[in-house]
């Protein structure tokens, strides 16, 4: 499986860090008392939002990763959980975002899905 680039920070930075566990139960309204509640599935995606810091090498490093490696974030990839450490599967939902810090670098943010 491909992975996270060497090149690119491991660690995404703390600001804008945002994490969405899989929800794996539906909830349904009764007519009356409490809604029913009950696993749908066991393997649902989840998703994180990171962002990182980066020069303009390292932003062509992503540029290609993204764009080659990945056939314009189709594939999938082994990173690393920012909040576990453990290796996870994922993808791209969108494009990385791009917006200048100061003339070198540049902020970007990611949205990933972590896979089941």
């Amino acid at each position: 499986m491909t992975t996270w680039p060497s090149t690119l920070p491991s660690t995404p930075l703390l600001e804008n860090f945002q994490e969405l566990l899989p929800e794996t139960s539906i909830r349904t309204d009764m007519d009356t008392g409490p809604a029913k509640l009950r696993q749908r599935t066991t393997a649902a995606v989840g998703s994180l939002m990171v962002s990182y810091l980066l020069s303009k090498v390292q932003t062509a490093t992503l540029d290609a990763f993204y764009e080659t490696t990945l056939f314009g974030g189709a594939g999938a990839f082994d990173y690393t959980h920012p909040r576990t450490g453990n290796t996870v599967s994922c993808r791209f939902v969108s494009a990385p975002q791009y917006a200048p810090a100061n003339g070198n670098y540049f902020k970007v943010m990611l949205t990933l899905e972590i896979l089941p």
